[in-house]
């Protein structure tokens, strides 16, 4: 080094911010007993639990204390362990992480993260024993919502209504989570959401989504500020009843393009994962909750990118049992990767595409509540999913549409009247919101044997039918109308017989559901006779 170089070396370290380097912050992990902010001389150090900075993890020692590297604008977490569960702060949600931001953010019309400082001593976390341990290792429900997807107060009145106060005390989840696009681009609305959810006294984790980002953000690192200052790490992990969670920001922003984001993964995030995938028993669940669906929305565009999927399958496919949550589509749908997408594990990865909570944006006719539809463009009523995890890495999927019976799990279309004796023509159609391509559906009239369904890839006709009623109508009939219709990957059809005698004729529907009760619905139509 030439003594120019030098002198400039030295000059930059006596002028560049001590915020500007890696430092390390020191605290401890502690069960909480005493009941008071802080950690009190009674309140214990947990050792052995995984502290992390969203990409290196380490475990306290003995006495619960730890020590780990930290950059500006990283935020320091405690991944939960299955035992324990996280004090709830004063919105409501799981207290467990701090941000490292002695600069903060940059000018955003949202409020970003506040400068915090540059302490790095005491950063101390606070567990707390956690109800029916024993019971959680024999099975456990997480509720999953995806989308709620507010714009103003009134839709966030929607939410609580349909989504929230049908189930508040009434669902026995020991977690939940929003899979991204919380609020529709007003970041302002976080507060007011987030007091509805916390309603549900269920441990809440969120995930971002592209509706989510400071879109005046300059580039991906500053994209999520205000959603973290509220939510804290976008990427992080919690443990329960023998499953992880991993939760992901999948979305990239880079507001020089069009679309000004893409599904995929930062190499921060994958450090992190590779570092939390090593301390896990192969056989464990693990459970990923992300945005953007893996798949691409359509052939030939590639809405996640392909080489990210590629790097996390690479990481994934040494562990038999992992499901993948996502959202953003608005419809819904399983999909199973295979060698085609690059998956090389031992069975194919069960990908659930959740409907959307706001179904189609809160869009729609009203009801007699002045709730809106929002039946989403493949049929779906809005609604959340309950996840069931079972013992040994296996678990199950239900759907529940907002304010419907639990039993509703298939929506028929059928005509009302047809001609007797005229060509069998005409059918019924049977949505099954849970429907896979492999699903036994079937039929039945006036108790006669049960025939099998075809699955056809078609729209819906009740949604065609109320597109047709949009169309027609010669005012508004809500404040958005119904999406258009869309081929749905659950739809199947049975051909209604005609030389059945004159009068009403019973319909019966069945589809066998893989891990939960056969879903039944019916409904009737009437055979006239009819002059030349």
């Amino acid at each position: 080094m030439t003594r120019t170089a030098a002198w400039l070396a030295c000059l930059l370290l006596m002028t560049s911010p001590a915020w500007a380097a890696e430092t390390t912050v020191t605290g401890k992990v502690y069960q909480e007993r005493d009941g008071k902010p802080g950690r009190g001389p009674t309140d214990p150090g947990l050792a052995g639990v995984q502290v992390s900075n969203g990409e290196t993890i380490v475990r306290t020692a003995a006495d619960g204390s730890y020590s780990l590297p930290v950059r500006e604008g990283q935020t320091v977490f405690v991944i939960k362990p299955d035992e324990y569960r996280f004090p709830a702060a004063a919105n409501g949600l799981p207290s467990y992480w701090r941000h490292y931001a002695p600069q903060g953010s940059p000018t955003l019309k949202y409020d970003g993260i506040r400068a915090t400082g540059g302490g790095t001593r005491n950063w101390d976390f606070a567990l707390e024993p956690a109800k029916g341990t024993d019971a959680a290792r024999n099975g456990f429900e997480m509720l999953v919502f995806s989308d709620s997807q507010t714009a103003s107060r009134q839709d966030i009145g929607y939410y609580q209504r349909a989504i929230v106060e049908p189930i508040i005390g009434k669902h026995p989840a020991r977690l939940g989570t929003t899979l991204g696009d919380i609020v529709n681009d007003d970041l302002s609305l976080y507060p007011d959401i987030n007091k509805v959810t916390a309603q549900l006294q269920v441990p809440w984790f969120h995930v971002p989504g592209n509706h989510d980002l400071d879109m005046d953000a300059g580039n991906d690192a500053h994209s999520l500020d205000s959603w973290r200052a509220v939510y804290g790490p976008d990427t992080y992990a919690v443990e329960e009843g023998g499953a992880s969670f991993v939760f992901l920001d999948d979305v990239v922003y880079d507001p020089k393009a069009k679309p000004s984001y893409v599904g995929g993964l930062r190499a921060d995030q994958f450090t992190f994962l590779a570092n939390y995938l090593k301390g896990l028993q192969r056989d464990r669940l693990i459970v990923l909750g992300m945005h953007i669906p893996l798949f691409d929305a359509a052939p030939g565009r590639e809405t996640f990118r392909h080489a990210d999927r590629t790097r996390l399958f690479a990481l994934l496919k040494e562990f038999p049992n992992v499901l993948v949550l996502s959202g953003h589509s608005h419809t819904q749908q399983h999909y199973y990767h295979g060698a085609a997408e690059g998956w090389q594990g031992s069975k194919p990865l069960h990908e659930y595409n959740v409907g959307a909570a706001c179904g189609a944006f809160w869009s729609g006719v009203k009801d007699s509540n002045g709730i809106p539809d929002a039946t989403m463009s493949d049929g779906t009523p809005n609604g959340y999913a309950v996840l069931s995890v079972k013992p040994g890495g296996d678990y199950g999927l239900r759907y529940y549409v907002a304010r419907a019976p639990d039993d509703y799990q298939i929506a028929l279309h059928a005509p009302k009247v047809l001609r007797q004796g005229a060509y069998p023509a005409w059918g019924v159609y049977a949505n099954v919101f849970m429907g896979q391509a492999d699903s036994l559906v079937e039929y039945r009239v006036d108790d006669g044997a049960w025939q099998p369904m075809k699955r056809v890839e078609q729209p819906d006709p009740r949604l065609l039918q109320e597109n047709v009623a949009d169309d027609t109508a010669e005012r508004l009939r809500g404040f958005d109308r119904s999406p258009e219709a869309t081929p749905s990957p659950h739809l199947w059809r049975g051909a209604l017989p005609t030389n059945l005698p004159v009068g009403e004729h019973r319909v019966e529907v069945r589809a066998v559901q893989g891990d939960g009760p056969t879903a039944t619905a019916s409904t009737s139509y009437r055979l006239q006779t009819a002059k030349p």
